[in-house]
């Protein structure tokens, strides 16, 4: 079923790739000028608008656009590429200085990822899938926000609840057959229901969404502790260890950033640890743990797990912490911070690939060995150990 739905989007994957592309490069650029790190940009026409724009293009025309082209080869739907392909062309025009299109571009995106979202649902009424739902209903409405003036606070809060939810679904769907207590799944609808209230009073109230939506962040970092599976992984071995640490280091980062949204809205200083420890801590460190499993069935690539993969993510961390702790008290150790966030992106990067490369290398040396037992076997990464 993978394999079908990887040749849906064979055709189309070099242009997709590009596009998402532009708009990662040209958000972190425009993340790091906003930190204070100095570049040697020359005055590039498109640096202005990766300044102003830079959580439209790592949302939406990044990580929208990877989440729509794994939710197309899921649904294994041609027309279902039209919303990553959209939300990815919109960051693109970001760059290229024409905001209305843009706005417009990811408006029509998340239309169709609704659409993508609500024939899931149809397919199979679960928890799961309800949730990516409200996920891409979230992503629209922000989108929406973002067209007619961007509405700041209510823009961000919708537009991390997309992320938020998505993510807390793609775990429900892969822990869907664990055992939990009676008053889990009440507490955890009700959490949702928190953080969809708190992003909804987000405009009209600022000060009293941010609180709510605060306290959501913060319940369900606790609920993920309490109910992943990664509590019981943590104690196993290969890419399932590995998992776990990116998972609970991840609920850290999103408990932390809603302390820091509560903070906020009670006129803290906590901006930047309400934002980029969910952005970054939590968000990314999903993105770590989830790759080696949905790269390769999005991309038709096998890949080999080894050590190399945590050393971006020590990284990661570790520059957080000093970008957050650090930077509150020093600028330079926020720049200085910021810039090894993207080098810990950038490694990662690297290390996919060089686990791709090491996969096909393991599989060239085998060719034509005696394999007794399944000795010499590489192991694909969508293939946990046991």
């Amino acid at each position: 079923m993978v394999s079908a739905g990887s040749r849906v989007a064979t055709g189309l994957r070099p242009l997709a790739v590009m596009l998402v592309a532009l708009s990662l490069v040209g958000g972190l650029v425009g993340g790091l000028l906003r930190a204070g790190v100095a570049l040697p940009m020359g005055g590039a026409a498109w640096v202005g608008p990766a300044i102003t724009q830079h959580a439209a293009l790592l949302i939406c025309g990044f990580l929208g656009s990877v989440i729509g082209f794994e939710r197309a080869v899921a649904v294994r739907s041609r027309p279902a590429l039209l919303a990553p392909l959209l939300s990815a062309a919109a960051g693109l025009a970001l760059l290229a200085g024409w905001p209305a299109a843009a706005r417009a571009g990811f408006v029509i995106a998340s239309l169709i990822f609704v659409a993508v979202n609500a024939v899931l649902v149809a397919r199979q009424r679960a928890a799961h899938t309800v949730v990516l739902l409200l996920g891409a209903l979230s992503w629209l409405i922000g989108n929406l926000a973002f067209w007619v003036g961007d509405l700041g606070p209510a823009t961000l809060a919708w537009w991390f609840t997309f992320l938020v939810l998505t993510i807390a679904a793609e775990r429900l769907e892969m822990t869907r057959l664990m055992r939990r207590r009676p008053g889990a799944w009440p507490l955890f609808g009700a959490l949702v229901a928190l953080l969809l209230t708190g992003a909804t009073l987000s405009c009209p109230s600022p000060e009293r969404g941010g609180l709510l939506y605060g306290a959501a962040l913060a319940g369900l970092a606790l609920w993920l502790m309490r109910y992943d599976i990664a509590r019981r992984t943590i104690t196993t071995q290969g890419l399932s260890r590995y998992m776990a640490l990116c998972l609970l280091g991840g609920y850290g980062w999103l408990l932390l950033a809603g302390l820091g949204w509560i903070g906020l809205s009670l006129g803290q200083p906590t901006r930047d640890l309400a934002l980029h420890a969910l952005g970054i801590g939590f968000v990314l460190s999903m993105v770590m743990a989830h790759a080696p499993v949905i790269a390769p069935a999005v991309l038709g690539l096998k890949l080999q797990f080894g050590w190399p993969f945590y050393l971006p993510l020590v990284l990661l961390h570790g520059s957080l912490a000093l970008r957050l702790a650090g930077g509150a008290f020093d600028a330079g150790l926020r720049s200085t911070g910021a810039l090894l966030n993207v080098a810990a992106l950038a490694l990662f990067a690297c290390t996919m690939v060089g686990a791709v490369v090491s996969w096909r290398m393991a599989q060239r040396r085998d060719a034509g060995k005696p394999h007794a037992g399944g000795a010499g076997v590489v192991r694909p990464a969508g293939e946990p150990e046991a």
